[in-house]
């Protein structure tokens, strides 16, 4: 028997839960159906969102032939198999072809259905949970709208539970009940996947019997047993990964304590030690920086404690890492003058350095005409001179951060300098 999840299927875009920025009265795959003419689709976005099920109610609406393909198993003879179809009996109204998880496909399967598509003859939807941008082909990106489907809300995924349980109790004839927190329970833990709340539901159903007035009542503990523990969703080579990386520096440097954590929590699940560790450091340095110079040498400190530990304890000096930085005053003065005088360097012609600044012992600095005056010999250890090269002498990349660890040094040089 087919899973819970593939029987209820729904064979209507009014019964796909969530979605709702495209799917609904007059939102765009409801105008795609109702006009009749298929563009070429790449829908892309997490599992269990309802990808492979509108694909095939816009294939079950078309006027043509359906054919699926998906890419972890497809090779070129495959697609060959499909093209040879062009043109016969049961082909005249042309092919939609359904590939799943079309970022597997490489560069030559990709390319050999660019003529098909671009002259109509085929119709290509394809789904991908991967970047499409780096996974998708240019030449084929191009001719494919590409449509989003985000994470289901665990509303969206009670009332897709809701359905199923709908259906399981018409085919079981047994009534279904369910505390008023269970649905709840088992949509938060499926991580916006609607695929994994049903098996859940499914296991309960399965391994829990319904007693002689054919009831079964599901508890949490039931929802539970079946469901063990939340699985996050973290793939370490994928958007999933860089956007919780972004979410944590995001929230460092907007010095929220709370978000900062919640993040590292995410990230720790993940398991990616090393690049948790790497980004910490980059915050310090670009975000924290100059406001509170010792950051880095402390998240130094506790990135080599939390390789020597390992996980889990590694999560203790993390957090004491990410909620310094959170805490810490911001300054990111070094990070912008470091940024402009590289983007100086890749713009304009900045000149050469003063002659009288090189090496000593160079017949450049020997011939300069011009004496180096050597700071310590004045009071202060400070002496006006010109150290930037002529054509960009009055150009200005550091400006002090508004802090008082900057602030301090800024009084100290105009004092010096006067």
């Amino acid at each position: 028997m087919n899973p819970l999840a593939d029987r209820i299927r729904p064979e209507e875009l009014i019964d796909i839960v969530g979605q709702e920025h495209v799917i609904g009265e007059g939102k765009l795959l409801n105008r795609i159906l109702d006009s009749k003419m298929i563009p070429n689709m790449i829908f892309f976005g997490p599992s269990g969102v309802g990808k492979t099920t509108v694909a095939q109610i816009i294939a079950k609406n078309s006027n043509k032939r359906f054919f699926k393909l998906n890419g972890t198993s497809a090779n070129l003879d495959d697609i060959k198999q499909v093209i040879t179809q062009i043109g016969t009996l049961t082909t005249l109204n042309g092919i939609l072809l359904y590939i799943d998880e079309l970022h597997y496909l490489n560069k030559r399967q990709q390319q050999s259905i660019l003529e098909y598509i671009e002259n109509g003859d085929i119709t290509l939807i394809g789904s991908t949970t991967e970047n499409v941008n780096f996974t998708i082909f240019n030449s084929l990106l191009s001719r494919c709208s590409i449509i989003e489907f985000k994470p289901l809300s665990a509303a969206s995924i009670v009332l897709g539970l809701k359905r199923a349980v709908s259906k399981e109790e018409d085919r079981l004839n047994i009534k279904i009940s369910y505390d008023d927190n269970v649905l709840t329970y088992i949509s938060e833990v499926s991580s916006g996947d609607l695929r994994k709340a049903l098996n859940t539901l499914e296991l309960i159903i399965n391994t829990y019997k319904a007693d002689e007035e054919r009831i079964l009542h599901i508890d949490l503990d039931k929802a539970k047993d079946c469901s063990q523990s939340k699985i996050m969703y973290h793939d370490r080579d994928g958007d999933g990964h860089y956007n919780l990386l972004s979410y944590l520096q995001k929230s460092i440097r907007g010095s929220d304590p709370q978000a900062s954590i919640h993040a590292l929590a995410r990230l720790i699940k993940g398991g990616d030690l090393n690049a948790i560790c790497r980004r910490l450091l980059v915050i310090a340095a670009e975000d924290v920086g100059l406001a509170h110079p010792n950051a880095v040498s402390i998240v130094k400190a506790c990135t080599d404690a939390a390789f020597q530990i390992g996980l889990p304890e590694a999560r203790i000096p993390l957090a004491d890492a990410t909620l310094l930085l959170a805490l810490a005053p911001k300054s990111n003065s070094a990070y912008m003058a470091i940024s402009e005088a590289l983007n100086d360097l890749d713009s304009m012609d900045t000149g050469s350095i003063p002659d009288y600044l090189c090496d000593g012992h160079t017949n450049i600095a020997k011939n300069s005409g011009k004496e180096y005056l050597y700071p310590h010999n004045y009071p202060n250890n400070y002496v006006k001179q010109q150290y930037m090269p002529d054509k960009i002498k009055d150009r200005i990349y550091y400006k002090y951060g508004e802090n008082k660890f900057e602030q301090a040094f800024k009084d100290y040089w105009e004092k010096v300098k006067k």
